[in-house]
């Protein structure tokens, strides 16, 4: 850390210039002798990545703030909020504390949480930035799995947030993350009453739960119908292949919920699949993920347009659904569209159809945006099909 950075002329410099291109300013002489360009540049770019992902941290005055990727890297405040009311007991250890939001709010919610970073900038970074927002966390620099195994204490949660990029690549795998989970599974599970593990979208979720040998209970997080996170819950007294999954659905107004069983999905069969009918469903993301396509028709009172194409109908409408909703304007077979649509302007969706949406705009000479939406799938007679719809805001 460089603590010039925290000179009461060099923050209000920081404020001044968020909106400034900072590779310009990067290349420009510093303002400040002590400091260098970069330096600056730095700061002032990671602190406008805050500004939405982290509000709390870019509102508070004189945040150090790390590289970008370390931003990048780190749970947005509602993830981290979620996940707070997640834990168990007091006492909690956070393996990959990283910039230390998870921490942050897991201290809200335990009396003692303990952050591991090996990297001591960013250890002291989250340190200096804890105490700066007055929230009380023990800091080890150190790595987190070595910490565990040279000591002692036991710790009622034990949280990972394991990197999916390792040597400059992307893993698919749990036990290709780092730190290395698998190899210590029993080290971590010994250690805890409960072990919450995040994965990120890319992990297949019946591989996880079969990699980890069952797990208590799953949740998919998903943000403005974008999918953040997965969880894996493991309380050894409850542990199951077949657990409860919660696709958590967190918009701009309401946290909605669904849950269910993968053997349930599995199990349950539909009568038929339905002509294209008044109202249109597309589901939230962390429903798409968890493989949630069966049951909802029957929760939620709607028909399934065709197997793969998971878009949902019904005549009455249902504003209960967990997901987008459209009222149906008019309909073609794809070949009849190109020859008529008069579309300048539309937010194309595809689903279970051979050609991307770019390809689409690129082709049909449609430019995204508008208040039109086109849905282009495959009806229930397996032909190419055009939806022109109203957004319904539920």
């Amino acid at each position: 850390m460089n603590k010039n950075i925290l000179n009461i002329e060099v923050q209000r410099f920081i404020n001044d210039n968020l909106n400034s291109d900072t590779v310009s300013l990067s290349l420009k002489k510093s303002p400040f002798e002590y400091l260098s360009s970069k330096e600056i540049s730095e700061q002032i770019d990671s602190k406008k990545r805050c500004e939405n992902k982290l509000p709390t941290w870019f509102k508070t005055q004189n945040i150090y703030y790390p590289s970008k990727l370390a931003i990048e890297q780190a749970s947005s405040e509602i993830a981290a909020e979620y996940k707070s009311n997640l834990i168990k007991g007091e006492n909690l250890i956070d393996l990959t504390g990283g910039f230390g939001v998870d921490s942050l709010f897991f201290a809200k919610q335990a009396k003692h949480v303990t952050h591991c970073e090996l990297n001591k900038e960013l250890s002291d970074i989250s340190s200096y930035n804890a105490s700066l927002m007055d929230v009380k966390i023990h800091f080890e620099q150190e790595e987190g799995i070595s910490y565990l195994k040279s000591t002692k204490k036991k710790f009622d949660t034990i949280y990972l947030d394991p990197s999916r990029r390792v040597n400059s690549r992307r893993v698919f795998k749990l036990k290709d993350c780092e730190p290395d989970i698998m190899t210590n599974l029993d080290l971590l599970k010994s250690r805890s009453e409960l072990l919450m593990i995040k994965t990120a979208p890319l992990l297949d979720i019946h591989s996880t739960i079969k990699e980890l040998g069952g797990v208590s209970a799953v949740h998919v997080l998903s943000i403005k119908n974008e999918c953040k996170e997965l969880l894996y819950l493991i309380d050894h007294k409850n542990c199951t292949d077949d657990p409860q999954i919660t696709c958590a659905m967190i918009g701009t107004a309401e946290t909605k919920a669904y849950k269910f069983r993968l053997s349930e999905e599995k199990s349950f069969h539909h009568s038929d699949y339905s002509e294209i009918l008044d109202f249109i469903y597309e589901p939230d993301v962390a429903l798409l993920k968890a493989g949630c396509f069966k049951l909802i028709s029957r929760d939620f009172n709607i028909h399934k347009i065709q197997q793969h194409s998971h878009l949902y109908t019904s005549n009455n409408l249902n504003l209960l659904f967990p997901g987008r909703i459209f009222k149906l304007k008019k309909s073609w077979s794809f070949g009849n569209f190109i020859k008529e649509h008069h579309f300048k302007n539309a937010n194309i969706i595809c689903r279970n159809f051979p050609v991307s949406p770019e390809n689409l705009k690129k082709k049909l000479k449609i430019k995204d945006g508008g208040e039109n939406y086109l849905l282009f799938c495959t009806n229930k007679n397996n032909q190419l099909t055009v939806l022109s719809c109203e957004r319904i805001m539920n």
